[in-house]
């Protein structure tokens, strides 16, 4: 009967999937309508810190972007996370996931609530070197690890779009009533997701994260971040081509764990969120990222994601200082051939990721690394501003 219950719900749910997905799909492109839900997980919502509009503003004019890696970047290793699991077994809970991103939370055998990415693409890979290499470099960015097989108990085959119908429809206390936790699904290499340790800021008008045009507010005058290191951060989204920076895949955060109420956060900080369309504007595709132009115009040092999908999101237009293109190129200088295999190797860009999807080998996507580097070292200096 347990099981007749499931399968009825599910047959249910998944009538109106069709439908529902083509309503999330008709916000466009830009993503610029935001998703009816929200996440609600009680977990990561229980650090975060609301403001108002204005107090926002004033905490994003004192934010920085870069911190000195723990190890040097030299030294950090850039594959695949060593004590990673090739196996990992959690049990899924039913919670509405934001984003268009297929994406589920279980709960490990020791009570970690983690979130799980799944599905082809080159988003997963994408964002797995992304956030292995802003970590390594000294900018913000959550822990993205590859897991070859993951054992969900209780999932149901479309975690996602279960997740996204049962909030749509209200039908949660329902479908919990027939989750069963004595079968798995299996779903191959998955991503799990861990955030960056800093509490979130959120704002009372609804805005979430930063747009890239929001980083002429930060002031380096109260304390923010110079103006090399705010260079630095669009020169390396550009050569990401981390193209889809719409707000809310950025992220406000205070570093600070005693912030208290009453006060302003001590040490805010601008991280990237949401990395996983880079390497090309189809999201890892070789001659695709060797195509995209780091400069707009080299010879004033100006720079623009509008040749790239959605036409660089809020990216616009920017004019790079000397300081900051010396100061990236000097960070990305450091990295040694055998990061860069690791990098790639690691986040398996040699893999192919569908049946029509083409696939390239980790020397080629160093190859394509480095030219994009000597891109940004190579050349006059940039013109004072």
């Amino acid at each position: 009967m347990r099981r007749h219950g499931r399968t009825l719900v599910v047959g249910v749910l998944s009538c109106v999937a069709v439908v529902l997905l083509v309503a999330q799909r008709s916000t466009g492109p830009d993503g610029a309508s935001r998703d009816v839900l929200r996440e609600e997980d009680s977990q990561r919502s229980s650090r975060k810190r609301v403001l108002s509009a204005d107090e926002r503003d004033e905490t994003l004019a004192r934010a920085q972007v870069w911190r000195r890696p723990q190890v040097p970047v030299s030294e950090a290793y850039l594959g695949q996370d060593r004590l990673a699991p090739r196996e990992l077994d959690c049990t899924f809970k039913l919670n509405p996931p934001s984003g268009t991103t297929p994406k589920f939370d279980c709960v490990t055998a020791d009570g970690e609530e983690i979130r799980i990415k799944y599905g082809v693409g080159g988003e997963l890979p994408g964002e797995a070197a992304s956030t292995r290499l802003l970590t390594a470099l000294g900018f913000g960015a959550d822990s993205i690890t590859l897991v070859e097989r993951l054992r969900c108990f209780g999932c149901p085959k479309e975690p996602f779009t279960v997740n996204k119908l049962v909030a749509t429809t209200g039908t949660g206390g329902l479908y919990e009533h027939v989750i069963n936790e004595g079968s798995y699904e299996v779903f191959r290499w998955v991503a799990l997701e861990r955030r960056f340790p800093a509490r979130a800021i959120e704002v009372t008008d609804g805005t979430e994260g930063w747009a890239f045009f929001e980083l002429d507010k930060v002031d380096s005058a109260k304390g923010a971040a110079p103006r090399a290191h705010i260079d630095a951060l669009r020169l390396l989204a550009v050569f990401l081509a981390h193209w889809d920076n719409k707000s809310e895949n950025q992220r406000l955060v205070c570093l600070s764990e005693d912030w208290t109420e009453g006060t302003r956060c001590p040490k805010p900080f601008l991280l990237l969120q949401d990395v996983g369309s880079t390497f090309g504007p189809r999201r890892v595709d070789l001659e695709d990222w060797e195509r995209a132009p780091i400069w707009k115009d080299r010879g004033v040092c100006t720079i623009t994601m509008r040749d790239l999908p959605v036409k660089g999101a809020t990216f616009g237009e920017a004019k790079v200082s000397e300081d900051g293109r010396q100061f990236l190129s000097g960070l990305l200088e450091e990295l040694t051939d055998v990061q860069l295999v690791d990098l790639f190797a690691g986040a398996r860009f040699d893999k192919r990721r569908g049946p029509f999807a083409a696939s390239s080998s980790v020397e080629e996507w160093v190859r394509v690394f480095k030219a994009r580097r000597a891109a940004i070292a190579e050349g006059p200096a940039c013109p004072p501003l």
